[in-house]
């Protein structure tokens, strides 16, 4: 059985997130993007896994809860911000977990090193290296993925953030609960086949969703019995028959690809930044570094397209988007959603954009059906995201 899966979203107790992202709405969302698994998120905060647990449903696959039609494995995401020596780390690690029980144990230890009532997602004065360590203790069944982990602000990896190797992340060893690396919106595989010390671990993709229209912009997609321990052990294996593909955003679509200053409007290569010095040409600010330089950095072999030693990967645009594109008005816009709720009564968002239906068959505009197709065969192009500013989708490529 294949089955589409997101598993890193947030709640309504996620600062800078939605009030809408309630199990009602997210259960609708997936129905219309054709999700089939959703991660909770933000199981620490109390009141959200106090409505967690009153609504979702146990299924008879172990780990795996319902509510609406849709499955849900139990999540949330950390923020993890530690010194070691001179310097401050701000890494951000998503927890799953099998059972409420374990959900509460997790909370419980959390809860000693940070105000889990303030945020979904807690700052925790924790090190990630302790974290991971505890909660193999606590929760032996229960796994770590780092998020978005080229982020520059709050990253494993991430220029402002984060390491410059695995070793000097778990200096003594890797914990046998970390089991993947979240490639994030502004990297896509190949890069991070580039570098050589994530060669061991899993890549998903997952939207990282802070409203309802969001969930599915990037996923991953399973082919196995869709139970906690099916997706624990495709994870920890890398198995190509478990683990199909994941969705991935063209990377120049991402927030934080090219280095970049938001304030100046200056965008630029990391071949261009690096003959400034990584300093603002307007200002003389430090650049905010971007995703693709930091990989570039740490990167220990050259860029590949395919690797069929490697899970696969497809490029996606969200509909919403380029039905906005298409328009020229605004994806929340009523013109953009109700050409979307058309579109989506006989086939799910994610049957149109892969190819799984023809456009023939789907209620849209030749123009919009247009850029449909040159997204399913790659010939779309962006003006980079750049310090904190999404990349501009661009047509004919």
């Amino acid at each position: 059985m294949n089955y589409i899966a997101d598993l890193h979203l947030h709640s309504p107790f996620s600062r800078a997130t939605s009030r809408e992202m309630t199990l009602d709405n997210l259960s609708l969302w997936a129905r219309r993007k054709g999700l089939s698994l959703l991660a909770t998120s933000d199981f620490t905060h109390p009141d959200w896994l106090a409505y967690l647990k009153k609504k979702l449903q146990l299924t008879h696959r172990f780990g795996i809860w319902r509510y609406a039609g849709i499955d849900y494995v139990l999540s949330v995401e950390v923020s993890n911000i530690f010194s070691r020596g001179k310097k401050t780390y701000r890494i951000h690690t998503i927890i799953y977990s099998p059972l409420f029980e374990d959900a509460f144990r997790i909370q419980e230890y959390l809860s000693r090193y940070g105000n889990i009532y303030a945020d979904g997602r807690p700052i925790l004065k924790l090190d990630v290296a302790d974290m991971c360590e505890a909660i193999n203790r606590i929760s032996p069944m229960s796994f770590v993925v780092f998020a978005h982990i080229w982020t520059p602000w709050y990253s494993v990896f991430g220029a402002k953030s984060g390491f410059d190797s695995l070793s000097e992340v778990f200096p003594y060893g890797v914990p046998e609960n970390v089991l993947g690396f979240e490639t994030g919106l502004s990297s896509d595989p190949p890069m991070n086949w580039m570098v050589g010390f994530l060669d061991c671990f899993t890549l998903i993709s997952s939207s990282d969703a802070h409203s309802p229209i969001n969930i599915g912009r990037e996923a991953t997609v399973f082919s196995t019995c869709l139970s906690f321990q099916e997706i624990r052990q495709a994870l920890h294996t890398k198995d190509k028959d478990r683990i199909l593909y994941t969705v991935e955003f063209f990377p120049e679509e991402g927030k934080y690809h090219y280095d970049g200053h938001r304030n100046c409007s200056i965008c630029m290569h990391p071949q261009e930044s690096a003959r400034y010095g990584q300093v603002c040409p307007v200002c003389g600010k430090e650049l905010t570094i971007g995703v693709l330089n930091r990989v570039y950095r740490l990167a220990a072999r050259m860029y590949r397209r395919t690797d069929d030693s490697r899970i696969g990967y497809r490029y996606q645009v969200p509909l919403l988007d380029i039905i906005s594109f298409a328009l020229g008005k605004g994806k929340t816009s009523k013109a953009v959603m109700s050409m979307y709720v058309k579109a989506i009564e006989s086939h799910s968002e994610f049957d149109i954009l892969s190819g799984d239906c023809s456009l023939e068959e789907v209620q849209l505009p030749e123009d919009v059906k247009g850029v449909i197709e040159a997204v399913r065969n790659g010939k779309v192009r962006f003006s980079p995201g750049y310090d904190g500013v999404y990349g501009k989708l661009a047509f004919p490529a």
